[in-house]
């Protein structure tokens, strides 16, 4: 058996306790992202490939005592305290990064450390990003929001059509209806879009006057 095979039991058997149950309610996003990894092979392989044993035992126990903490504050306690280096750093901080309405300093540092890492996985560099992008809102300017977002919205990235939609969301906080309308139009038909994205799209686009062709 791989090491990567072996990881996914690991994570399988992890996944059966009720508190992680529990937790996925709170941390969706991130499950989301920790099972696309698995499934889809981005990171998780190499990681087992240069990680021991020991280590990836480490890295599950923090990930699940952080999970347990009682509120943010201990949590980020747990997390920073961990010793990790590249793609486990990465998400490490993106976990440390999951309360922005209790702590908006707190999850913005935690995601400028991720972006600002060398050498990490694009799935975790852009996933900070975006996550950057809708967090900070108004607190950074419409230019400043799509300069983070345009990089990771070009074909090949892989939250590519979440970042297209975000700049269709700017386009219409900007006043630009026709842009951002051309916009979701692109993501109704667009293979990468999830279908949930699909029709979040053409909703908008309706409700913005726009007209959706029937095909």
């Amino acid at each position: 058996m791989s090491n990567s095979d072996t990881f996914i039991d690991e994570v399988a058997d992890e996944l059966r306790r009720e508190r992680l149950f529990g937790a996925l309610k709170r941390y969706g996003w991130i499950a989301g992202l920790l099972v696309l990894v698995v499934a889809g092979g981005v990171a998780w392989t190499e990681w087992q490939q240069r990680a021991s044993e020991t280590e990836a035992q480490s890295f599950g126990d923090t990930l699940l005592a952080s999970l347990d903490a009682a509120n943010p504050e201990e949590r980020r306690a747990v997390l920073d305290a961990a010793s990790a280096e590249g793609d486990r750093r990465a998400v490490l901080d993106l976990m440390a990064a999951s309360d922005p309405s209790e702590d908006k300093a707190a999850t913005m540092a935690a995601l400028d450390r991720v972006i600002a890492q060398d050498g990490i996985s694009a799935v975790f560099h852009d996933l900070a990003v975006l996550r950057k992008a809708v967090v900070a809102g108004t607190d950074l300017s419409i230019d400043d929001r799509r300069a983070l977002l345009e990089p990771i919205s070009q074909p090949g990235q892989p939250y590519r059509a979440l970042a297209r939609e975000q700049l269709a969301y700017l386009d219409i906080e900007a006043g630009d209806i026709p842009a951002a309308i051309t916009k979701l139009t692109a993501l109704t038909t667009d293979r990468e879009a999830t279908q949930g994205l699909r029709q979040r799209a053409g909703q908008i686009v309706t409700a913005l006057g726009g007209t959706i062709s029937a095909e």
